[in-house]
């Protein structure tokens, strides 16, 4: 367990999921609906979302989706809508939703840029939100490479997105490590052959993550602790 670098998914990972996209999922279900509410309770339901409590459950689909499978949720209640006009929709609604960090992220991406390892991002967002939430945040110049669900590696469980930040950052898959709030990140993790790190600021608990994950983190800012107790930096 000697990762030389560090990639990292953004929701639930870099920022709180339920503090980030609880109010904003509900102000783009209601948008869709056109003030109907018993179409806005049907979308919310194919969404595992609860309106009233503006929470998701454990198990829905937009926790670790791309925005075209959550789209495909939605169009059977939006009869006469073009998908990929609601994707666009999406993915400009998503830019400007206001982030939670999960933990202060400026200094911890400081600590892990002094200790020389390599820092990407891959999400099952898209793109272009992903980008402007990493600069909105302040943090984008830490990250060498970033990866959305529609920028040609495909998403994740599966690996293609992980193996391409690898490449990017010049790295053996076996010398990167992967972080995820979700099992589609472990799972990737895996599937590419990289250490896969679990953290508890998503949706999923510990017991969920353990059994696919190397070790499970409170959240990203215990990073350096574990580096630190493992003398990952020292060669």
């Amino acid at each position: 367990m000697t990762p030389r670098g560090l990639i990292f998914d953004k929701d639930g990972t870099l920022f709180d999921f339920h503090a980030t996209w609880g109010g904003w999922s509900r102000g783009l279900i209601e948008a869709e609906a056109d003030g109907d509410g018993m179409r806005a309770q049907a979308i919310a339901a194919a969404l595992g979302y609860d309106l009233d409590a503006g929470r998701f459950a454990a198990d829905s689909l937009v926790i670790a989706s791309t925005a075209g499978e959550i789209a495909d949720a939605m169009l059977p209640h939006l009869p006469g809508r073009n998908r990929a006009a609601l994707i666009a929709r999406m993915n400009a609604r998503a830019a400007e939703a206001p982030q939670v960090p999960a933990v202060p992220l400026g200094p911890l991406f400081a600590d892990l840029a002094a200790r020389g390892l390599a820092l990407g991002l891959v999400t099952n967002d898209s793109e272009a939100p992903a980008r402007a939430h990493l600069g909105g945040a302040g943090v984008a110049a830490a990250f060498g490479f970033v990866a959305g669900a529609d920028s040609g590696f495909g998403a994740k469980p599966a690996p293609g997105q992980l193996l391409a930040c690898a490449r990017a950052m010049r790295l053996a898959p076996g010398d990167c490590a992967m972080i995820g709030d979700s099992l589609h990140d472990l799972h990737a993790a895996r599937a590419a052959g990289m250490i896969a790190i679990g953290v508890l600021t998503g949706m999923a608990p510990r017991a969920a993550l353990e059994p696919h994950a190397d070790i499970v983190l409170p959240d990203i800012g215990a990073l350096p602790g574990w580096l630190d107790a493992h003398d990952i930096t020292k060669a």
